[in-house]
């Protein structure tokens, strides 16, 4: 018989008491007791990015993270980027704007994934973004939009472009997208 936990946990910005099981995964948590579904559970293995959250700001796969682990910790799904009002967040917008997703299955891991990457690295050349996003697997795409989408993102939030219309995804050279 496994003992159950009380745990307090942040999840954008609002503090949850759960009760849990000690091996009861963070996703299990956030789709199934906290109804925060915008976080997808794909291989649970770690392997594809589906499940990918910020955990103290830093991208983090919640298949592999116990929910207990996650006390403490500052954790930000995909629910997180778009106003209250529903307005999309510069990111959402930008992957509207460049095509950045097809299905959508992959999208939410892919938003929490830049998200995180671009606050590190606010002026990323186009191979920084590429191998950040190698991380994630998206069975649609090919990858070009989803990095076309966060290049237009962090020049509109360095103020190289202001708005999704003047960063062209043809100007960027794809010939090394893989």
């Amino acid at each position: 018989m496994t003992n159950r936990i009380l745990i307090e946990i942040s999840v954008n910005g609002s503090q949850h008491e759960v009760i849990v099981d000690p091996r009861r995964t963070l996703v299990d948590v956030l789709r199934h007791d906290l109804a925060l579904t915008g976080t997808h559970v794909g291989c649970e293995h770690g392997v594809c990015g589906a499940c990918t959250i910020l955990v103290d700001g830093k991208p983090a796969r919640s298949c592999l993270m116990f929910a207990v682990q996650a006390e403490s910790k500052q954790i930000r799904t995909v629910e997180s980027l778009a106003a209250e009002d529903g307005e999309l967040s510069d990111l959402q917008q930008a992957f509207a704007d460049h095509h950045g997703l097809q299905c959508g299955f992959c999208t939410p891991g892919f938003l929490m994934l830049a998200e995180g990457f671009l606050a590190e690295h606010p002026e990323p050349s186009r191979e920084e973004v590429r191998e950040a996003v190698s991380s994630n697997y998206c069975r649609c795409t090919g990858y070009h939009t989803i990095i076309d989408s966060v290049s237009a993102c962090a020049a509109r939030r360095c103020g190289k472009a202001s708005g999704g219309a003047e960063v062209d995804s043809n100007s960027f050279d794809r010939s090394s997208d893989s």
